[in-house]
């Protein structure tokens, strides 16, 4: 939806009434993903697109039914062959469409602004009913209060990586669709062990840079799964790039002329989580080094150091599994104890 948001603000502003039509699923190589979106006006106006031109006039004209029935409608729509290599696919494929009038969309004035805004919020819908996932609050109703909780619980894990997926809950399917950019990872040092934890930042969602200053070590083919890599020195790079509460820090270098500057920078970011690599002694003198360069301890506290939680591991990709659980524990509150030692309930509080 975030590429027709101002077109819809611009509707809402004039009182023009209008339907939306949303991917949300799609099987094979179909030509949008989940939450590709296209409205419709009752001027028969057009924003956006759910395919590319493949079956457009079928989804207009089914939103033209949406807007005078006021009823929500879900359409699979098959993508010949044919269409599909004109839009620069292999194959055909099968979309989902849910379309719904604007009149249904739960709180779309705070969504909207919301996400012209910059700030994060999800929309778990049903065809007609719409819940709204804000970091520290849940508006609206599916229609049942079960379904309401356990699906705002798995919008906010959602959310928390910028993620859209169609789930199911109470049995019964319903999309989540997150209206925020990926939360990043940003992984320092290009050593093996932080191949292996971009490859499960990518795993959990994180759009995951890594970076270096040694250019013969950070390379694309060296990190596949990470979205960029940098070469520059991490204290550099990390004062020039955005960082917000959703940000994790993997030090990796165990390196006192890249860590120290490094952490020096990253202690005092709003970032989530900052954990550095390195035995006892390294981690012992590390926090020495920084006291003398004035690092506060309210700032060391922040610091996580050994990384991960203690789970015996010992090649890179266990390691990348301690490192992912820490990250998630500390994410979501978790102990990290073992779940049969407990009595509380698996899912809290999201």
């Amino acid at each position: 939806m975030r590429d027709i948001v101002d077109g819809l603000l611009a509707w809402r502003a004039a009182g023009v009434t209008f339907a939306v039509a949303t991917v949300v699923n799609t099987w094979r190589s179909a030509p949008r993903q989940p939450g590709a979106a296209m409205a419709v006006n009752e001027h028969g106006e057009v924003l956006g697109s759910v395919s590319g031109g493949c079956v457009e006039g079928a989804v207009y004209a089914a939103a033209g039914e949406v807007i005078e029935t006021g009823k929500a409608q879900t359409q699979a729509y098959g993508v010949s062959d044919g269409d599909a290599f004109e839009v620069g696919l292999t194959c055909g494929g099968t979309i989902e469409v849910m379309i719904q009038p604007g009149s249904a969309l739960t709180g779309l004035d705070a969504v909207l602004a919301a996400v012209a805004a910059g700030q994060p919020v999800a929309t778990v819908s049903l065809p007609g009913a719409q819940l709204v996932v804000w970091a520290d609050r849940v508006e609206g109703s599916l229609g049942d209060a079960e379904l309401d909780r356990i699906a705002a619980q798995r919008a906010a894990g959602l959310l928390a990586h910028g993620r859209t997926a169609m789930i199911t809950a109470c049995e019964r399917e319903v999309f989540v669709q997150s209206l925020a950019a990926p939360a990043r990872m940003i992984v320092f040092g290009a050593i093996d062990f932080a191949a292996a934890v971009a490859r499960i930042g990518k795993f959990l969602g994180y759009q995951v840079t890594v970076c270096d200053a040694r250019g013969v070590f950070a390379t694309p083919a060296r990190f596949p799964d990470a979205d960029e890599v940098i070469v520059e020195w991490p204290h550099r790079y990390l004062e020039s790039t955005e960082v917000d509460e959703r940000t994790v820090l993997c030090v990796l270098t165990h390196d006192p002329k890249f860590d120290i500057p490094l952490l020096q920078v990253a202690l005092h970011t709003p970032a989530r989580y900052i954990g550095a690599m390195g035995s006892r002694r390294t981690c012992e003198d590390r926090v020495r080094r920084l006291r003398e360069a004035g690092v506060s301890e309210a700032a060391l506290s922040r610091l996580r150091a050994p990384i991960g939680l203690d789970l015996g591991a010992r090649t890179p990709e266990e390691t990348a599994v301690a490192v992912a659980a820490e990250i998630v524990a500390l994410s979501w509150g978790g102990s990290g104890a073992p779940l049969t030692d407990l009595t509380a309930p698996i899912h809290g509080p999201a």
